[in-house]
């Protein structure tokens, strides 16, 4: 019988949290009753290594556990994960019918180890490529957004020409990040774009909106399998009546990351506020086609209501927020691998390939001419 196998980790600012929501579904996959689990850890440098399926979090601080086996990921037909051979042996495949993928941001989450996969034929848990891509897109989730008629903040792409249509104060984002990480509010539009030189997570790109104190967060968790289902909605509270933002270390540093921190769950909203959340939360969920268990993050002053970004991937899976009714987490994860061996992420097709053109195609000198 093929194993399941659990990815975590990668080369992202979020590469730690990522390891603890891996080794959280590892061990609960272990204790539900999966025959036999493989946790694959990616470098922060880009290596990949089988690792132990009982390690606590520590034994990753300094990098990769002791006793860990070197793999290598083939993105290609017949390819996917493979121990390296030793001087005298060939590569031995991993027989892994699917994978959970739990890495938070960077390449585990935008799309590229997505595409890997659907290269090597590996089956797996989240969003699809485009999906990962959109999610991760804070510009191109605002115009889908925006387009799709759903209530949101101006949001327009940062540069050193950038003149915004709404005053400051402003919020300054990476485009392609989250979990607040690398975002900033400014005063004014100079200290905008001085960012774009000093904040590191800011030179793939940047976004601005304007920053408004008197909105607070609300977010919902959304699963696809067996079928479309919303969480509890949740209010957080930061560490601080005059935080700026949800931070980074309000959400994770903790010990029990999210599932610590400080919260209104389930939020007490107004009856209409909530029926808006709802069906926004279910329109997003079929713009980006949902996949897996994701989270949408809402802004509200009571009244109004703005989607701000989908969490594709999100820590620990949103576990904390399926309280009612209750879901374990063991089958948050279970659905998950249910849906990516009856759903998979993608099927290429050559489906008319068939050389009809190039049987009546001429040379290639004569289309150069």
């Amino acid at each position: 019988m093929s194993d399941t196998a659990v990815i975590f980790g990668g080369p992202s600012p979020e590469h730690d949290v990522s390891v603890l929501t891996g080794l959280q579904a590892a061990r609960a996959l272990s204790t539900s009753g999966t025959e036999r689990i493989r946790p694959l850890y990616w470098t922060k440098s880009g290596d990949w290594f089988e690792v132990a399926p009982d390690l606590e979090g520590q034994a990753f601080v300094d990098g990769v556990p002791p006793g860990s086996t070197p793999l290598r990921l083939e993105a290609d037909a017949g390819g996917g994960f493979q121990a390296r051979g030793t001087l005298t042996g060939r590569p031995r495949p991993l027989d892994i019918s699917a994978v959970v993928i739990c890495c938070h941001g960077g390449p585990g989450e935008d799309g590229t180890l997505q595409s890997a996969l659907d290269l090597a034929g590996v089956r797996y848990t989240g969003p699809t490529a485009a999906g990962a891509a959109l999610g991760m897109d804070k510009l191109a989730f605002a115009g889908l957004a925006i387009a799709a008629g759903l209530p949101t903040l101006p949001r327009i792409l940062l540069t050193n020409s950038t003149r915004p249509d709404f005053p400051g104060p402003y919020i300054v984002k990476p485009r392609f990040g989250g979990s607040s990480i690398g975002i900033e509010v400014v005063e004014d539009l100079p200290t905008a774009t001085a960012r774009l030189l000093s904040n590191a997570h800011l030179r793939r790109g940047a976004v601005v909106e304007p920053y408004r104190p008197d909105l607070f967060d609300l977010n919902v968790s959304v699963r696809s399998w067996p079928e479309l289902k919303l969480s509890a909605i949740e209010r957080p509270i930061r560490s601080q009546a005059s935080s700026d933002i949800l931070s980074y270390a309000d959400k994770y540093v903790g010990g029990e990351g999210m599932a610590s921190a400080p919260r209104e769950l389930p939020a007490e909203l107004d009856s209409r506020l909530e029926a808006r959340l709802t069906e926004a939360a279910h329109l997003v969920a079929q713009l980006y086609d949902l996949r897996g268990v994701a989270r949408i993050d809402f802004l509200s002053d009571g009244t109004e209501l703005f989607v701000n970004e989908v969490n594709t991937v999100p820590g620990s899976m949103a576990k904390y927020l399926w309280v009612a009714p209750p879901v374990a987490f063991s089958t948050l994860l279970a659905d998950m691998l249910a849906e990516a061996m009856d759903r998979p992420a993608v099927q290429h097709l050559a489906v008319g390939a068939d050389g009809a053109v190039l049987r009546s195609a001429g040379s290639i000198a004569s289309k150069l001419a």
